[in-house]
């Protein structure tokens, strides 16, 4: 797209075209006995040029499971807590998790805000985008008005994790959507105040302040890794690269400076950036000295079909309002250009990246003519969309391994539907989970989601049998973690 901060998903969705030829060999594995395989091995170092001749991964701490069966908690566990909301009880939230067979969360911990930003946060009122716009749209459809200390927010969170003996891959989503809920644009202002070109730096020095705070408190030890941003190629982490190279890797010398903060400060701390999709035609731009290797498989397929159809992720100017309403609205939906926030909070359409004609059209739709669209088309895309799954996930535990580190796939795996959508929580969906979570078994991930959609503030949460049985093929695999061994 021509766009750096390409519209997307709560966490940024993509739609991609990129495929790889098929490599049926996976990573190799541990061959000796379990009892003998070396628990936090890493194979050989790689090179980098500049500063650092030969980078040297921080090893996994010991106390962490051999495998993470992660639930994706973004930033809802902040937006979402009034009555009746998925994160009203934090305590509730993580049993029912360790119920369905989870181990892991990953949430933003809204770094920035609390330790940069320079925002009193200790009364943070959070509230939805503004009157009724977006309330139909997945990760967007907070209830009620809220307000937080967040920093002991933050704690509690970390307490209640602790109390049921799960762990928290550290994120920020701050420089996507994160700040488009609070009731005012100074958390905004401030992370746009920060320079482009030191704004990973600067997350940085967040995330260690975080770890300082959370090793005063006792509970650094739930932290699973630190990732510096969530999905770094979309968003304003992009701001001032050249628009002709890839944002991969234009992004490259930012974000390595940027790990290189963090490191400083905690060199025993796994930290990484996460990446969306996988950028197979761009993964010499991945950061040289990740300690973890995050991507997040969105396939689309029939999705994008859809997507790129109507025009979904662009500015507006080329929308077909005409074919979109016989299609898909509901009576009594207004046009694209008619949909907004009140005035006083339009602000916020500049706080979040996702695109305003997703938006309208999630808020907008007959969610049964949305479902119904999908599997009309989706035989045309089946094998494709399958293919494109394992072989994305082969081809980022491939490069896992070259780079000697653990592979998690942090999100996936159709892509942004709206929020009373069903169909990646159908058949269809539910047959891409087992398909993508039997692939990360066998290459040897360290950790991946059953899927991006479930999660406590989602419709997946309730399918028991999904989630449990896919975790537990995860968790009980034979497979040994591929980075064990050379390769």
């Amino acid at each position: 797209m021509s766009s750096p901060r390409v519209p997307c998903s709560r966490p940024c969705r993509q739609p991609s075209s990129s495929s790889c030829s098929r490599n049926t060999s996976s990573p190799a594995s541990w061959s000796g006995p379990t009892n003998e395989r070396p628990r936090h091995h890493r194979v050989a170092a790689h090179r980098r040029q500049g500063a650092h001749a030969v980078y040297t991964p921080v090893p996994l701490p010991p106390h962490l499971p051999e495998r993470l069966t992660v639930s994706l908690w973004d930033f809802t566990w902040y937006t979402r807590t009034g009555p009746g909301e998925p994160f009203e009880d934090l305590d509730a939230a993580f049993a029912r998790a360790v119920e369905l067979g989870y181990n892991t969360v990953r949430i933003c911990a809204m770094p920035f805000l609390l330790f940069r930003s320079g925002v009193d946060t200790s009364a943070l009122t959070l509230e939805p985008l503004g009157g009724d716009y977006a309330q139909r749209t997945r990760w967007y459809d907070v209830k009620a008005t809220t307000t937080i200390d967040a920093r002991e927010h933050l704690l509690e969170f970390f307490r209640a994790a602790k109390r049921h003996n799960c762990y928290v891959i550290v994120s920020s989503w701050e420089y996507q959507q994160s700040s488009s809920f609070a009731a005012d644009p100074a958390w905004f202002d401030a992370l746009m105040a920060v320079e482009p070109d030191a704004r990973a730096a600067v997350l940085a020095e967040a995330h260690a302040d975080l770890m300082d705070l959370l090793n005063s408190h006792e509970l650094a030890d739930r932290v699973a890794f630190v990732e510096l941003h969530n999905e770094v190629q979309a968003g304003y982490l992009t701001d001032g690269l050249p628009s002709e190279q890839s944002a991969v890797v234009a992004l490259r010398d930012r974000l390595e400076r940027g790990l290189d903060t963090f490191k400083t400060r905690h060199p025993t701390v796994p930290v990484t950036v996460n990446y969306a999709r996988v950028p197979l035609t761009e993964l010499r731009g991945v950061a040289r000295n990740v300690d973890v290797a995050v991507f997040h498989p969105y396939i689309y397929g029939v999705l994008g079909e859809m997507v790129e159809r109507y025009r979904l992720r662009g500015d507006g100017a080329d929308f077909p309002q005409d074919d979109v309403r016989t299609t898909f609205l509901r009576d009594g939906a207004p046009d694209l250009a008619d949909w907004l926030p009140p005035a006083d909070k339009r602000w916020k359409l500049r706080a979040t990246i996702v695109g305003k004609p997703e938006i309208y059209l999630h808020d907008w739709c007959d969610v049964e003519a949305y479902d119904r669209w999908l599997y009309e088309r989706y035989a045309t895309h089946k094998v494709g969309m399958e293919d494109k799954l394992v072989e994305w996930i082969e081809a980022g535990a491939d490069f896992a391994l070259s780079r000697g580190i653990p592979l998690v796939l942090g999100e996936g795996w159709i892509g942004y539907t709206p929020a009373h959508g069903s169909f990646e929580e159908g058949p269809v969906g539910a047959q891409m989970c087992r398909l993508a979570v039997h692939t990360a078994a066998r290459v040897g991930a360290w950790g991946t989601v059953v899927c991006s959609n479930a999660a406590p503030h989602h419709l997946m949460w309730a399918d028991e049998q999904l989630q449990t049985s896919c975790n537990a093929m995860f968790r009980e695999s034979s497979t040994a973690p591929a980075w064990h061994s050379g390769p």
